[in-house]
């Protein structure tokens, strides 16, 4: 009884909007800014004006969370790539020069300071660059890459294998087994099948340079 009248009353007073509140609460943005840490600090203060002695002030998810790494004014020489796949790391905190990634949309650079985001990977080739003179490829089935405001960018493969570990003779025959697998395909299962089979088999095969 004693909560619901302290809500009642707390709403009354329309210190707080949604909108904000909304923003506020949120798990990452909390992370983000000084100004929604400011509408928590609002609320808390609002709150503490109506609530019965015997209650304690709400916890937010920011009070549970590590504070992000400070986003440096400029970029940095390098980008810090972490590439993970289910049975492997393949980098963890590298320092290289640029990542590309087979995303969805297309073919995406990555480089020092590049904007945040999040893309799904298609069936192709990351290639890193280590320096002027080195550059390693994987093949990948798919996944996901994350590219954080602090130069760090993140990738989660379900596989991922070296370029040159691909066997060329292998790919072609499973690339024209899939093909005559969808010409004789009996039903919509079947055409799915051999039609995600072409699409990895003449992705590999993209990545050989055939």
């Amino acid at each position: 009884m004693a909560l619901r009248h302290a809500a009642a009353r707390f709403a009354a007073l329309g210190a707080v909007s949604s909108t904000t509140a909304t923003r506020a609460f949120g798990t990452s943005a909390m992370r983000a800014t000084e100004a929604q840490k400011e509408s928590i600090a609002s609320f808390m203060s609002a709150f503490e004006a109506v609530k019965p002695s015997t209650m304690d002030n709400p916890s937010t998810p920011s009070a549970f969370m590590k504070p992000l790494p400070e986003v440096p004014a400029t970029p940095p020489a390098k980008l810090t790539l972490n590439f993970y796949v289910p049975h492997n790391i393949e980098f963890d905190g590298a320092e290289v020069d640029q990542v590309q990634v087979p995303a969805t949309s297309g073919d995406m650079g990555v480089l020092p300071g590049h904007v945040p985001t999040v893309v799904q990977m298609r069936p192709g080739v990351v290639a890193v660059t280590l320096n002027d003179k080195e550059v390693q490829k994987y093949f990948v089935s798919s996944g996901f890459a994350f590219v954080h405001a602090d130069s760090t960018t993140d990738i989660c493969a379900v596989e991922a294998v070296p370029v040159e570990q691909l066997d060329a003779e292998a790919v072609k025959k499973g690339l024209a087994d899939y093909q005559a697998k969808l010409v004789n395909a009996k039903d919509d299962y079947e055409k799915a099948s051999a039609q995600i089979g072409i699409e990895v088999c003449g992705a590999m095969n993209s990545a050989l340079g055939n």
